[in-house]
């Protein structure tokens, strides 16, 4: 249970018709962390953000925000304000206008000098303070961007709900504005919740990630517990890449388990399994991330022989795509290229073998698909 609890779902479904958008859900939130909902189109996060943002109302189940029940509430009675994908500022107003307008309608009505006072403090904060006058036509994608968040923070929300913010701007204004998202999280030390299908941007911004699937939580936690055990092969191929193998089940030796690929290899994990998967025999599925390979061998086991198939050039480091012997499909390696033999470049169709530490074997029980 996540202490101070300031948005709590219990049993929380939505339907549209015959189609469940999200399954019953259980999911609390703690004040003043950054929590992401991650996953692909349709798998139910932006629904999710919705339903607590008051814009959908659950099938059943019930919404708490700050200790009350606002299942019912509409989103002007909720204490959250939501930065929309498309940014949403009105083309006729200027930039202070558009941030003051959420204060000025009747259900707010700030007086116009703390008003003025509100905005002013916000446009600081977001780093426009010399563009109070403009009109949102006359802003790069980025000031856009941060308008709309200054929109959001100037009501002073308990949550602050973010919609896929920083998809619409390009590579770099992404990563500058994911550190501006980072700075505002510190400085107003209320919750965030975002919604992404970008991993990169979840894993380098988020307290926890909601990983989820087909309209249900496949996994909850920190970036590096998402990261280093992920608990199925979906979130281990969602979070990061992973290359996945079908096996079954060796032998025990000590702390190892060991597995048969397909191919007849066998391969070693230090990675703990429930009890009723070591069964011999048992089918399982193993993961081994691409930048956990190595071109030297350190003990001689966990080999793999490949040819390169391509090789992508990402300056110090190179994506290789490989054919292992005897394994039907492409696997795909990260090589950094002062580990790489010879002068640090592969060419296609070069042999190449590859070893893995068993400590970075990942390994999932059949049935753990989701």
């Amino acid at each position: 249970m996540t202490s101070n609890p300031i948005v709590a779902l219990s049993g929380v479904m939505k339907s549209y018709g015959a189609f469940t958008a999200l399954h019953a859900t259980d999911l609390t939130i703690g004040e003043g962390e950054f929590v992401t909902l991650l996953g692909p189109s349709g798998c139910g996060k932006t629904t999710t953000l919705r339903l607590i943002g008051g814009f959908e109302h659950a099938s059943s189940g019930r919404v708490e925000i700050a200790g009350k029940d606002v299942t019912e509430s509409p989103p002007y009675r909720r204490p959250v304000n939501t930065v929309f994908q498309d940014y949403a500022l009105f083309p006729h107003m200027s930039v202070a206008e558009n941030i003051g307008y959420g204060l000025s309608v009747k259900s707010n009505n700030v007086p116009a000098g703390e008003r003025k006072r509100r905005v002013g403090e916000a446009l600081e904060m977001v780093g426009l303070g010399g563009m109070a006058n403009r009109r949102p036509g006359e802003l790069s994608g980025g000031q856009r961007q941060r308008v709309a968040m200054a929109r959001a923070i100037v009501r002073r929300p308990r949550v602050l709900l973010l919609d896929e913010p920083l998809s619409a701007l390009d590579v770099k204004l992404r990563e500058g504005m994911q550190v501006e998202l980072k700075r505002l999280h510190r400085e107003l030390g209320i919750t965030f919740l975002m919604v992404t299908h970008d991993q990169t941007e979840a894993l380098g911004l988020s307290d926890r990630i909601v990983v989820m699937n087909q309209g249900r939580i496949a996994q909850i936690g920190t970036p590096a517990q998402l990261y280093d055990n992920p608990a199925t092969p979906y979130v281990a191929d969602f979070i990061g890449a992973t290359n996945l193998f079908e096996a079954t089940v060796e032998d025990r030796e000590g702390e190892f388990t060991i597995f048969r690929l397909a191919n007849g290899h066998l391969i070693r994990s230090r990675r703990p399994l429930p009890d009723a998967a070591l069964s011999a025999g048992r089918r399982v599925t193993v993961g081994i991330r691409p930048e956990r390979f190595q071109t030297v061998a350190f003990d001689g086991a966990n080999r793999l022989d490949c040819a390169v198939l391509e090789r992508l050039f990402h300056g110090d480091r190179l994506r290789v795509e490989l054919a292992a012997d005897g394994i039907g499909k492409p696997l795909f390696a990260e090589l950094s290229r002062v580990a790489v033999p010879g002068s640090g470049v592969i060419a296609s169709g070069e042999r190449l073998a590859l070893h893995v530490d068993p400590i970075d074997v990942l390994a999932f029980a059949d049935g753990d698909r989701r």
